[in-house]
């Protein structure tokens, strides 16, 4: 019996420290969009940063005979970008119109706000887990 509880302790620190490397890519992910999300193109008319988004993979983890969270590809977001008239710009177009990143920082806040959630309930349950092993070993040790 004890043997099961060591390895369902083993299991919930696995999974939740999955979930943290997963919402720390996340975290990069977002931050790099937030960085980038005033530049603009090299040259006249062309293309500037375009926002990333992160996905979520679910992986079978053979060692803790479970399924883990795992940060997937990170896809480019294809929407539109966003078009401010300044013709004084080196990046403006012909028309005096630059290209911004289609980066909405509310949402990319509102977004690492979520991670931020996230990572913290991992860390609650591994924090939660280590208390718990600690009182099995107190209690075996009486």
């Amino acid at each position: 019996m004890a043997d099961d509880n060591i390895s369902d302790f083993a299991r919930s620190m696995g999974i939740a420290t999955s979930g943290l490397r997963a919402q720390a890519g996340r975290m990069r992910v977002i931050s790099e969009n937030i960085a980038n999300a005033e530049s603009t193109a090299q040259g006249a008319g062309g293309d500037p940063y375009r926002r990333k988004v992160p996905t979520f993979t679910s992986e079978l983890d053979r060692a803790l005979d479970s399924k883990v969270v795992a940060l997937g590809r990170v896809k480019t977001d294809n929407s539109a970008f966003r078009m401010k008239y300044e013709p004084g710009n080196p990046a403006a177009d012909a028309g005096g119109n630059v290209k911004y990143p289609n980066v909405n920082p509310l949402i990319e806040m509102t977004d690492m706000r979520e991670a931020q959630r996230s990572y913290e309930a991992n860390l609650n349950i591994i924090s939660a887990t280590r208390r718990m092993i600690q009182r099995t070993l107190d209690i075996l040790k009486a």
